[in-house]
């Protein structure tokens, strides 16, 4: 099925999971920024018919303004009468390795686009494989990692690397994103998607090595390249004059980044390398903060690994699915991430990623919608297919975050920041 056919579906977007958190806060966005009968036709859609009707309200919305879909992830026959009546599924259903397979499935089969907020390593490398060709024939366009894993580090390549070449005529040969500062607080899908690896990786030794592997994402016969050990030390950064510390997210960014350069078939160069990392500041005390930082991911890892402790965690501590942070603190969220690119002779160049609101909710919410407005709206010259954000809507994506979802991406003049 190609993109013209989606003229005769009645809606660009259906949001599986409006119930939710997130859902509820991709809910009030599109509603915001698109309303309800203009440029993007939206339904929204759960297990809980009851509880989406009481989102429809808290929207002042009736049912001759927004629809409703009731559908299980494990209905199969559900799933494929939602898909059928959208151009995208917009899901926030996660862990996506326990709620996933058969919604993709839905979607691939039937032509239809897709797009969810995946941080799974292990379960996009198992969809690529199942659905790969299949998604090819059908023309359904399916793109994990639409939330803050990874759209700002994605694009954020992307945009580095177009503004330099544009200067230079040359890419950098290497590129590294650094934390400067962040507000916000983890969400539950997060965590439990984290403790659902963890489980799943004990039991299959294939799992750890698509975790470990960094380029496990790329096409077959493209799983191997240079080794970056900046992301797992501590580092101080001459260019930032900074130590940096592991980034607990690099395990899935860095991974999509590499993969969206797979897909767009290696214009950087073979010998690109991206990493990730946090900054903690210069001298003793940033040292100090950076194992400080190492030394809590591991203890949190190891915490999660063993039953014992992950369940002591997960009943008194640990957020559930589904919760998350007051209006106030997702509203005083925000983020902000640099770059540093390095050309071959040496040469750097900076540039910076700004987000306004709470990078887990808020700004993740906004994200996720421009993405499935793009797979929708926008003309994309790419065939169906497993992609990411970059490889398949940069250029459109990268327009709409900045007019719509408050998401700032400049070169930086300074020798410093």
């Amino acid at each position: 099925m190609n993109d013209s056919n989606f003229k005769k579906r009645k809606y660009d977007i259906i949001v599986y999971g409006a119930t939710g958190f997130t859902g509820k806060l991709v809910a009030k966005y599109l509603l915001k920024t698109y309303g309800v009968n203009g440029s993007v036709s939206w339904a929204i859609a759960g297990r809980d018919e009851k509880k989406l009707e009481i989102i429809r309200r808290n929207l002042k919305l009736d049912k001759n303004d927004l629809d409703i879909f009731v559908a299980s992830s494990f209905d199969i026959n559900s799933l494929k009468s939602m898909v059928l009546k959208t151009n995208v599924i917009l899901s926030t259903v996660g862990p996506y390795a326990i709620y996933g397979d058969f919604l993709v499935a839905a979607c691939v089969e039937n032509g239809t686009h897709y797009c969810d907020l995946a941080g799974e390593v292990q379960w996009i490398r198992k969809i690529i494989d199942l659905h790969q060709e299949e998604a090819q024939k059908t023309g359904s366009k399916i793109v994990h990692c639409c939330g803050f894993d990874s759209v700002p580090m994605d694009i954020g390549v992307w945009f580095h690397q177009q503004e330099v070449y544009q200067k230079t005529g040359k890419y950098c040969q290497s590129i590294s994103m650094m934390v400067k500062k962040l507000k916000g607080s983890v969400s539950g899908g997060t965590i439990a998607s984290l403790i659902n690896i963890i489980k799943e990786s004990r039991k299959n030794k294939n799992i750890k090595y698509i975790l470990n592997n960094p380029y496990s994402l790329n096409p077959s016969g493209e799983r191997k390249g240079l080794k970056n050990c900046k992301e797992n030390n501590i580092i101080f950064r001459q260019e930032i004059k900074s130590w940096t510390a592991p980034f607990i997210m690099a395990g899935i960014n860095t991974k999509v980044v590499r993969r969206s350069h797979a897909l767009s078939r290696y214009p950087y160069g073979h010998n690109f390398s991206y990493d990730e990392s946090l900054i903690t500041g210069s001298g003793f005390i940033g040292w100090i903060k950076g194992k400080s930082i190492n030394l809590f991911l591991i203890l949190l890892i190891s915490l999660l690994t063993f039953s014992t402790t992950r369940t002591i965690l997960e009943k008194f501590i640990l957020k559930k699915p589904g919760e998350g942070p007051d209006r106030e603190l997702q509203k005083s969220g925000f983020f902000h991430l640099i770059q540093v690119g390095k050309l071959s002779n040496g040469d750097i160049f900076k540039s910076e990623i700004i987000g306004d609101q709470d990078p887990g909710y808020g700004s993740t919410a906004k994200m996720i919608s421009e993405c499935a407005v793009c797979l929708s709206t926008e003309k994309l010259d790419k065939e169906g297919g497993i992609w990411t954000p970059a490889s398949i809507m940069a250029k459109p994506l990268i327009k709409r975050l900045r007019d719509n979802a408050g998401l700032i991406f400049k070169m930086k003049n300074e020798e410093s920041f």
